[in-house]
């Protein structure tokens, strides 16, 4: 069983999607917190974001936020998180969360959920991260994008063990027993990077 004590949670700003979604994120904020595992995320103040960092501190857990700071100057940022950490820019956003974190947790998003996905991904594959990524399928979301990632090994541009990077979960409770069940991945798989 791997030491979980704080998890980065990807996931949408957006206000304009299925309550599905909002269900999955409360239902993980509420999972964190009651386990006390502290969660890591982007620090929005709306949407999926939101509303796992609420269910979060509202289960009597610890939410750290990491945002930079042209969106703080936007207003964009959760103002009642545990921890807000004001970075310059995405880049130091994305290392700084991905420092914090234990394991990787991603419900549905946009590009920039994608793109931080995949970015974690691209860092396990090189041995930069090692740590559990778990991609949380809520109504087959990510379906296309793990059909391209099955592509992308079918045509050889991965080899088939980077199939392994990721792990899958269709709900909350899922994909927190895969946080701890994940074994380790180890840093000399980076001689396997390339092709």
């Amino acid at each position: 069983m791997n030491k979980i004590h704080s998890v980065c949670v990807y996931s949408a700003s957006s206000t304009q999607i299925d309550p599905l979604y909002v269900d999955a994120a409360k239902r993980l904020g509420r999972l964190l917190g009651e386990k006390q595992i502290r969660l890591v995320n982007g620090a929005g103040n709306m949407g999926l974001m939101a509303a796992v960092a609420d269910a979060t501190l509202q289960a009597g857990g610890e939410a750290v936020g990491v945002i930079p700071r042209f969106m703080v100057e936007q207003g964009w940022h959760h103002t009642g998180l545990t921890e807000l950490h004001v970075v310059n820019d995405m880049h130091e956003r994305k290392q700084l969360m991905a420092r914090l974190s234990d394991g990787v947790i991603a419900l549905p998003g946009g590009c920039g959920t994608l793109e931080e996905l995949l970015e974690i991904i691209t860092w396990k594959q090189l041995g930069l991260y090692l740590n559990p990524i778990v991609v949380l399928n809520v109504k087959g979301y990510f379906d296309p994008l793990l059909a391209m990632l099955a592509k992308a090994v079918e045509e050889r541009f991965m080899r088939v063990r980077h199939g392994a990077i990721w792990q899958v979960a269709t709900t909350p409770d899922e994909a927190i027993e895969l946080l701890f069940t994940t074994p380790l991945w180890d840093a000399s798989i980076r001689k396997f990077a390339a092709i």
